[in-house]
């Protein structure tokens, strides 16, 4: 999948995301509450502005306006779009604050979210400046998105018309497709847009639905008909979290995509990667129903990681291979985003590596040694070719595709990469490991990487063998046998 050229304009609800990450350790004397000792602080863009980075990450260029204050979090903000290389078009005002939601996560769970906002529909003259950098970074796009959170910068309001229905109503003029993730039971701002993308919540509160009630498929597929005569909108794609999508179109029977869930930590910002793949793969001109399973696909991954974290273009690419492959299976570069999201979580990563031939006792006791080390396990194995160079012309008996599948497959590997060298020493400096794993016929001395990991602060461990086993006299093994 590939987005170049692709040009996407976001318009909606910004915010910076803030994050406190620490460990528990006790309960208040205070009050019966966990106090977290904190560890790490970072920012993010949030809301249509995590949308833009969504898009950003995915290569694609990317227009992005709606409303700031002047203040702090809105400086922060402006920082971190610069740094994703977004065309910061916002209109910053000294009449409003910057929506800022602060999120606690201790062990790898939140704990508690702080929002800071005012929810009130544009000025007048906020609203006019938002309709001219709307007009102004329109031409050209090739995909619109409305992120609306219901923050303001969406909402109808008596005194200036509302920004919805001029820009989809400028956008249809141009041939632009317009995307809209909505807010609220109110759809009327959306008419006209080419597809809608609601959550199961905010479908049952535009159709109206009492809380609780749960419609069948039939039935849903009435109610989105409804939908869509009643806001004259051509597509609505429904997300359903662990059910899928089902995507709902004039003419058409409805397509069901089941959900590609690997690893659920966190379901902040699924939503924005989901619209945003979608946008991107419409922009690129992929029929509706292809990119609603692509979006899906990235919102598989968006799911695993922890906060609005957004999917790039490594990691989306590696989910659809994996969609027929393993999802433990990654190359360096998806690695290293799944590495940075691991950290995050305050998880220690433990490596180890090898060819790992002909799967042996020896090899399930080192797996087991390792997992007790740390949180996350990366398993380096030598490719095809570096095997030969190692161990000679008739080895590895399995190709390095079966060899990595069989190791994905042991539980407690969380990550298998091949590395084409002689030595695991380039792998050891990207992944970076707190704990360094080889057998203890070696010595700290002789493994590979030992002095790199422990000079910035990790360990070395020297794993038990376990007697007579080995790939070697595997094959000599067999060999015999065949004489």
């Amino acid at each position: 999948m590939n987005f170049t050229g692709v040009r996407v304009l976001v318009v909606g609800d910004v915010m910076l995301d803030h994050y406190i990450a620490g460990q528990v350790r006790r309960v208040s004397p205070e009050a019966p509450v966990p106090v977290v000792c904190a560890r790490k602080r970072w920012t993010a863009p949030g809301g249509a502005a995590n949308v833009a980075r969504n898009l950003a990450r995915l290569g694609l260029q990317v227009g992005l306006t709606g409303l700031a204050g002047l203040d702090d979090a809105g400086e922060a903000l402006r920082r971190e779009l610069a740094a994703e290389g977004i065309d910061d078009r916002l209109v910053y005002s000294a009449a409003r604050s910057t929506t800022r939601k602060t999120r606690i996560i201790a062990q790898g769970q939140q704990l508690l979210r702080l929002d800071e906002e005012v929810i009130a529909p544009p000025r007048p003259e906020e609203s006019a400046a938002l309709r001219e950098k709307v007009f102004q970074l329109l031409p050209g796009c090739d995909a619109l998105v409305l992120s609306d959170y219901g923050k303001g910068v969406l909402l109808d309001d008596a005194g200036n018309g509302g920004l919805c229905a001029p820009v989809i109503t400028a956008a249809r003029q141009r041939g632009i497709p317009v995307l809209v993730d909505p807010k609220g039971g109110q759809w009327r701002r959306y008419a006209g847009a080419q597809c809608v993308t609601p959550n199961s919540a905010e479908f049952a509160l535009a159709c109206g639905l009492e809380m609780g009630e749960t419609p069948d498929q039939r039935e849903r597929e009435a109610l989105a008909g409804r939908l869509r005569e009643q806001y004259d909108l051509e597509r609505i794609l429904l997300t359903r979290g662990a059910q899928g999508m089902t995507l709902f179109a004039a003419g058409q029977p409805p397509c069901r995509i089941r959900a590609a869930v690997r690893e659920v930590a966190d379901v902040s910002g699924a939503g924005d990667t989901v619209i945003a793949t979608l946008a991107a793969c419409v922009g690129r001109g992929l029929d509706w129903e292809e990119s609603a399973r692509v979006a899906n696909t990235a919102a598989g991954v968006a799911v695993g990681k922890m906060g609005t974290a957004p999917v790039s273009l490594a990691e989306l690419n590696q989910a659809l291979r994996e969609n027929v492959d393993n999802p433990k299976l990654y190359d360096s570069a998806a690695l290293l985003e799944k590495l940075e999201e691991w950290r995050r979580r305050n998880e220690s990563i433990v490596f180890t590596n090898g060819c790992f031939d002909l799967l042996h006792p020896g090899h399930i006791s080192l797996i087991s040694q390792c997992m007790a080390l740390g949180d996350r396990l990366v398993v380096g194995l030598n490719s095809d070719a570096s095997v030969r160079r190692l161990k000679g012309p008739d080895r590895p008996i399995q190709n390095e595709r079966s060899r990595a599948l069989l190791l994905a497959a042991l539980q407690g590997v969380d990550a298998v990469v091949l590395f084409g060298e002689d030595t695991p020493l380039e792998l050891i400096r990207r992944v970076r490991p707190d704990v360094l794993v080889k057998g203890s016929d070696y010595t700290v001395e002789t493994v590979v990487g030992a002095d790199l990991v422990r000079q910035y602060g990790g360990r070395v461990h020297l794993a038990r063998l376990v007697d007579g086993c080995s790939t070697t006299s595997l094959v000599r093994r067999m060999g015999a046998d065949k004489a």
